[in-house]
């Protein structure tokens, strides 16, 4: 979501994160995979540049992001809390890096609630549509 106003540099390093966050806890499932595609599909400029390997460290990534500007941080940790919660599957490692994350990019707790009730609200949107496209 809204990962199209990152830059090209931006986009990769993002992808860095992403992919991190789905191997975080060990073998991606089926859910996190489809959410990782579907993010790749929305970075048009670089996604057949993009091999679904790190280019650097999960480290080195986050102190890239951290020189970034609000806006870029909070792009970035928004759609790593998407990849988090759409298998309804919490995992303590994924909580404690985007904990990590939150604070490294000076991300206020006020913040974080507006970015988790935004990703609540895109999947009420798309879980309505989906009832009235079936009904």
């Amino acid at each position: 979501m809204f990962l199209s106003f990152l830059n090209r540099k931006e986009m990769l390093k993002f992808l860095d994160l992403a992919i991190y966050m789905v191997d975080i806890d060990g073998e991606p499932t089926e859910v996190e995979k489809k959410v990782l595609r579907k993010m790749v599909s929305e970075l048009e400029p670089i996604k057949d540049e993009f091999t679904f390997r790190f280019a650097d460290t999960v480290d080195n990534t986050l102190k890239f992001f951290e020189e970034a500007n609000q806006v870029v941080k909070n792009i970035v940790y928004l759609n790593l809390v998407i990849i988090t919660m759409e298998d309804d599957l919490y995992n303590t490692k994924e909580l404690l890096f985007l904990e990590d994350v939150k604070k490294r990019f000076n991300i206020s707790d006020e913040k974080k609630r507006e970015l988790i009730a935004l990703v609540y609200a895109h999947r009420d949107l798309r879980e309505k549509g989906i009832r009235i496209i079936k009904n």
